[in-house]
């Protein structure tokens, strides 16, 4: 993954980043933009465990990646909502092979989610 582009939204850069010939939009970014916010892993994780992120994120890959593992989606589906549940964005790929949106460590680090 490299760093490629750029864009300004509401005088924040926000990063794009090439995997795979696909542009990926920083959702790290996105949430450093919000200055009461110290904690961006937190507040990702956080918008991960929510139902409705799950079911939305499943229904993009259903669209995308055909090898999706929708058996373990049924089983991550089934614990969210639950306070005690707890998702990140690199849990979600490993466990149900997701694509859309993937966790880099290092230069250009962050949580991205695919641009389509």
């Amino acid at each position: 993954m490299r760093k490629t582009n750029t864009i300004v939204v509401q005088e924040t850069n926000i990063s794009i980043t090439k995997v795979n010939d696909e542009d990926y939009i920083c959702l790290t970014d996105m949430v450093k933009a919000n200055k009461e916010s110290s904690r961006t892993e937190i507040l990702i994780q956080s918008w991960m465990r929510r139902k409705d992120t799950i079911l939305f994120l499943a229904a993009w890959e259903s669209l995308y990646n055909p090898v999706f593992n929708y058996i373990e989606f049924d089983v991550i589906k089934n614990k969210a909502g639950v306070n005690s549940f707890i998702l990140t964005p690199k849990e979600w790929n490993i466990k149900t092979n997701a694509i859309g949106v993937i966790a880099k460590t290092g230069r250009y680090g962050g949580t991205y989610a695919n641009g389509v």
